[in-house]
């Protein structure tokens, strides 16, 4: 595996490892549906949803509601309705990170610089954007299965758990998967929010580059960030500088993925369209898994 994929899809790319979801890959795909049952991957949003303490709670504003005409809204042709405006930080619940999140030596993805990314403007490269829609293999590695047990706050999952649960799962990895680890986590403490930020079992570096050399296109987990936490060393997010920074490998933080296990279903079709935020850091989405 090259040090980084920079250049690998050209010069002026923004969608890293999503390239590596093909037409074909796409097709191939498809074959995986047998009974037609959709499992949702995602948490539901509302002003109940775990936000770590850095980012903006999840806010809804009525615009018109059913007060409004108990209190003598005119209504035309006895027609009534309500709206709201949602206010949440892009990083909430559910979510794909974009290439522009994390970086180091002042260059993201590909190279570009990260005087880029401003808060005047947004991310000028490699925002949500650029995140295509994904339709692919999903495989899910369910360490969680392997150990026969939620995983602690601060428990790395290695190479040799993800190499265990590759075979447990009767599947190999092939470039354009996406794939899900389980941790048990979020099944386990995700409605305890205290419990839920302070660390979490994860991935560490060796299992991010033994999946990059795998040649995934997306990493998701049912954790908050992906990796362990806290650092195994005084690093910082070292999964997220090397797969989305050095890879360009997006990564789906805070799935639900107990339902997914409960159905033993290791491969799937995968369906997720981030949405395309112009210039954000992350994509809010709901993903499936067509069984």
């Amino acid at each position: 595996m090259s040090e980084n994929n920079w250049g690998r899809w050209g010069s002026d790319d923004e969608a890293g490892a999503l390239n590596l979801v093909t037409s074909e890959v796409t097709r191939l795909a498809c074959s995986l549906v047998r009974t037609g049952r959709i499992v949702v991957l995602g948490q539901p949003l509302g002003p109940g949803t775990v936000v770590p303490t850095h980012r903006k709670r999840i806010e809804r504003f009525m615009v018109r509601d059913g007060g409004d005409y108990a209190a003598g809204a005119r209504t035309r042709g006895g027609f009534q309705f309500a709206e709201d405006v949602v206010s949440f930080a892009a990083h909430s619940g559910t979510h794909i990170d974009a290439l522009s999140h994390a970086w180091y030596d002042d260059q993201i993805y590909n190279g570009y610089p990260a005087s880029g990314v401003r808060s005047t403007t947004g991310a000028q490269k490699c925002g949500a954007e650029q995140l295509h829609p994904i339709v692919t293999r999903g495989v899910l590695l369910d360490v969680a299965a392997i150990v026969d047990e939620p995983l602690s706050a601060g428990a790395p999952i290695n190479t040799a758990h993800l190499v265990a649960a590759t075979r447990n799962a009767g599947v190999e990895l092939r470039p354009g998967d996406v794939v899900l680890v389980r941790t048990g986590w979020y099944g386990s403490v995700g409605d305890r929010e205290d419990e839920y930020l302070d660390g979490e079992p994860g991935i560490d570096l060796g299992a991010a580059h033994w999946l990059a050399t795998a040649g995934v296109s997306v990493v998701g987990a049912d954790n908050l960030a992906i990796e362990v936490m806290p650092f195994l060393d005084d690093v910082w997010f070292p999964v997220h500088q090397f797969l989305l920074r050095d890879q360009g490998i997006p990564l789906i933080e805070g799935m639900v993925l107990d339902e997914l296990a409960k159905a033993e279903a290791s491969e799937f079709l995968f369906i997720a369209s981030p949405l395309p935020l112009v210039g954000s850091t992350a994509g809010p989405v709901c993903p499936l898994a067509v069984l």
